[in-house]
């Protein structure tokens, strides 16, 4: 007997791309505002260390909350919509993004901040320039992190309708049908592994200095 009914997803070829593209959206936009966040926060939390502590400790409470009553929590005010997954994932991300962020920052030589000084860079070319570059290659490895782990956790937003690849596994479970259970995890594993993939491309493009 088959495992996988090949014929049931060449039926639903168009539907599985539209919750594939509905997955990498739903991710792509957590991922942009959740390092759009946790910039600036690590950014307070390199400049003033006292705020480390606290911001830290919030983005971890914020991350142990279980996801399904984070979304519940949420349904009140933001309904059944994007919106809610959005704040959900969002939310995921940024204990990751911020401790990485401040890792790559805080691992910047003082020597070569103080040359940049010295050679009359600004506060701000001194971030364009040198910390930020510097500190590339550890941003990035959190970034990654948070792309894989966001991800993941896409498929749970199917519980509110909006869960991408995750829809697949509420359609098996309730026809008791395992190809869209199947379809679903092979798919979330497979774009897991291509966004991390190109980040990696990504990393390699932006900081030549480390091949």
């Amino acid at each position: 007997m088959n495992v996988i009914d090949w014929g049931w997803i060449a039926r639903h070829t168009d539907d599985i791309w539209a919750l594939l593209l509905q997955h990498v959206q739903l991710a792509g936009l957590a991922l942009l505002f959740g390092s759009a966040i946790a910039f600036p926060l690590a950014l307070a939390a390199v400049r003033w260390p006292r705020l480390y502590g606290p911001i830290i400790g919030t983005t971890a409470v914020l991350f142990a909350i279980p996801s399904l009553a984070l979304f519940i929590l949420l349904i009140p005010y933001t309904g059944l919509s994007k919106a809610t997954s959005l704040i959900g994932l969002t939310v995921y991300s940024l204990l990751i993004l911020v401790r990485n962020m401040v890792e790559g920052l805080r691992g910047v030589p003082t020597a070569v901040v103080d040359a940049a000084r010295g050679m009359g860079f600004t506060r701000r070319q001194l971030l364009s320039r040198v910390e930020v570059p510097l500190a590339l290659p550890v941003i990035m490895a959190g970034v990654r992190i948070a792309a894989v782990t966001v991800i993941g956790l896409v498929t749970i937003t199917a519980l509110i309708g909006q869960g991408g690849l995750g829809s697949l596994f509420i359609t098996g479970f309730q026809r008791d049908f395992a190809t869209p259970v199947i379809v679903g995890f092979v798919g979330s594993v497979a774009l897991a592994v291509a966004v991390d993939l190109l980040l990696v491309l990504v990393q390699r493009v932006l900081t030549p200095w480390k091949r």
